[in-house]
């Protein structure tokens, strides 16, 4: 044991003396460090550690693969024809090549569902595009200008959020008549784009009052710079998540319309129009439950992968 000097002050009163041992006779056992050997990591690469080990988000990837390739090469899963309907095969049963029977137009309800994803698919990834690119760039713009900008996109935005989206859907339909794809996507994205530029504008608010923000800033960066390079990519966060969500939606949203005759043209097959023929044969045969299976299995696919993509870029839920 190393012997301790004791240190007695001419201000330290008695009884509040303290010892001090000689610095070459004390043992050092282990000091704090800072493990510098991994290279460093920002927020987008935790998260993507952390998707890689969770489970939903494995299984919402792998079914959004396979239903890309079944909208992107349909003629792997079937070599048939989906507006071929023959008189003969009106409500037939199941048979090999068929597996699904047939409708009461005598189409083969397997080679339609197979050819309706393209379609649904398509309306939804076109309308969360212009949901992301209008909503996300006059919210963001909004919420780092701020001023009479901020007034002007909030007070329109508050004035299609009293709007009710399918409501304005089926009216603005019927008088687009007939109905086009490109009219269903175009509606879908002007009264959902508050959504994503409320979101936008929150995440933009709160990233440009950070530090690294000011630091650009002092470096002389324009505003508009550090607007695209450093504030946009550390607030995309929160739109990804809800734009994902917002896919699927716009997914049952375009079969919900179809269904209603007011969605996509009888000569385009999809989903929500398959449906919406076989309905009446719900009692006497199960062929409404494939493009609805497919419908549901899809959308499904979506919010699970927004969901996990929410609990990656979400501190908060990483600690529970």
């Amino acid at each position: 044991m190393p012997e301790l000097e004791k240190d007695v002050s001419s201000d330290i009163r008695p009884g509040q003396e303290y010892y001090v041992a000689p610095p070459d006779e004390v043992e050092v056992l282990a000091t704090d460090g800072v493990d510098a050997s991994g290279e460093p990591t920002s927020i987008w690469g935790d998260a993507w550690r952390q998707l890689r080990r969770n489970p939903i988000f494995l299984i919402a990837v792998l079914l959004i693969v396979a239903v890309t390739v079944v909208v992107l090469w349909p003629g792997l899963f079937t070599d048939q024809d989906p507006r071929r309907c023959l008189g003969d095969d009106i409500m037939a049963p199941p048979r090999p090549g068929h597996p699904f029977g047939f409708d009461r137009q005598g189409c083969d309800v397997y080679t339609r569902t197979i050819y309706g994803a393209r379609a649904s698919v398509l309306v939804g990834l076109c309308a969360a595009a212009l949901f992301v690119l209008i909503g996300g760039t006059l919210g963001a713009a909004a919420g780092f200008f701020g001023g009479v900008l901020d007034e002007i996109v909030s007070r329109i935005a508050e004035v299609f959020y009293a709007i009710p989206m399918m409501l304005a859907a089926i009216v603005l339909l019927q008088m687009l008549r007939p109905a086009t794809m490109w009219n269903v996507i175009l509606v879908l994205a002007s009264f959902t784009w508050p959504q994503a530029a409320r979101i936008a504008r929150g995440a933009v608010i709160e990233a440009k009052n950070s530090e690294y923000v000011t630091a650009a800033k002092a470096l002389g960066v324009s505003r508009t710079g550090t607007l695209v390079r450093h504030v946009l990519p550390n607030a995309a966060g929160p739109l990804i998540v809800v734009s994902t969500i917002w896919l699927g939606v716009f997914i049952v949203t375009e079969a919900t319309l179809s269904y209603l005759g007011v969605g996509l043209p009888p000569d385009i097959v999809s989903w929500g129009g398959d449906i919406a023929r076989a309905k009446n044969d719900l009692r006497t045969s199960a062929i409404l439950f494939y493009p609805a299976a497919a419908l549901a299995i899809t959308v499904l696919s979506f919010i699970m992968l927004g969901d996990a993509v929410r609990d990656a870029l979400d501190p908060k839920a990483r600690k529970r």
